[in-house]
């Protein structure tokens, strides 16, 4: 697939500049993993069963219902693994290994750029990763990175659709085996039976989760898990913020590119300044034409559409063609 807007004359000197890029910057949002069909849960219509999505990304949400934040997790989780890198994430990870001097610095949690072989290295987390964990407890260092277990343990297996009731093993009120019942009767005619719900829609039942059935961690034995992203409130962590300083500041920077964001939050926001300060033309790849091109100069390039097709077209010169698998947006 090829875009028809990117107008000859920009196309042309953007390809001129990359053939000549060998320090690049790239700054990534959740407009990179869009093809992909993932839901980002930010800003106006952040909604998950009725909660701000970002009202659970808190430690005091943690503190308070941890089987809440969990499923909320959970969920996310099995929707970035049946999610499929898209074409903007293979073109990525294939410069990364043109170029050892690419560094990217994502926001994104999804692991999609991990799983289209992005390597490591070059690849650096803002606000970490779903599939990373670690213990809450104060007295354990346990973490473990790239757990891609679905569910992560039995009890936050994702609901499948049914059109039999089923009991419930923690109440005893009566009130979830009513919910299963009613539950039952509208899977019967609107939910395919062993589907997975959606579990986002508050009128979908969920069960309620003893704190025993959580993720616990395997070193210390008492310390609940959590996810190994940057919660609201949270410092950014150090050692990404320190090894992508290091990189802006040990020399030139001949390309900047902005996929997929607005790059308006600092330090995001920084990171486009400091490289055209020490040198870079700045290309945005960004769906919201408007929100794109503030900031730029008559240097700059904003390429107006879908990364997962723009930026594998105009990366081609350098990269080449993707793998046949990779030539398709999920």
């Amino acid at each position: 697939m090829t875009s028809n807007n990117v107008p000859t004359k920009d196309r042309e000197s953007f390809t001129e500049h990359l053939k000549k890029s060998y320090r690049i910057l790239a700054l990534c949002g959740a407009g990179l993993s869009a093809s992909s069909g993932l839901p980002t849960f930010r800003g106006a219509g952040g909604i998950w069963r009725n909660h701000e999505a970002t009202s659970l990304a808190t430690p005091e949400a943690f503190e308070a219902d941890p089987a809440l934040v969990w499923q909320f997790y959970s969920y996310r989780r099995h929707m970035a693994l049946n999610a499929t890198p898209n074409p903007a994430h293979f073109a990525l990870a294939k410069l990364a290994r043109k170029r050892s001097e690419f560094v990217t610095l994502t926001q994104n949690v999804d692991g999609l750029s991990q799983r289209a072989g992005h390597p490591t290295s070059q690849l650096h987390l803002l606000h970490g990763s779903l599939f990373d964990i670690r213990c809450t407890s104060f007295y354990c260092d346990y973490t473990e990175q790239n757990n891609f277990t679905d569910p992560i343990v039995p009890a936050l297996a994702i609901p499948k659709g049914s059109s039999q009731p089923l009991p419930s093993t923690t109440d005893t009120t009566g009130a979830e085996a009513s919910q299963s019942l009613a539950d039952a009767m509208k899977g019967s005619t609107s939910t395919e039976e062993g589907k997975d719900l959606d579990i986002s829609d508050a009128g979908v039942s969920i069960p309620n989760i003893p704190i025993e059935s959580l993720p616990r961690c395997p070193k210390c034995q008492t310390g609940l898990l959590r996810p190994g992203v940057v919660w609201f409130g949270e410092a950014l962590p150090e050692k990404t913020m320190t090894a992508v300083d290091k990189f802006v500041e040990e020399s030139k920077i001949d390309l900047m590119l902005v996929i997929g964001t607005s790059a308006k939050v600092f330090p995001a926001a920084r990171y486009v300044e400091e490289a055209r300060y020490r040198g870079a033309r700045v290309a945005v790849f960004n769906m919201d034409k408007e929100d794109g091109k503030k900031g730029l100069t008559k240097q700059d390039w904003l390429f107006h559409g879908d990364a997962g097709v723009l930026l594998p077209e105009l990366l081609k010169p350098l990269i080449g063609d993707l793998p046949a698998n990779a030539a398709e947006t999920s």
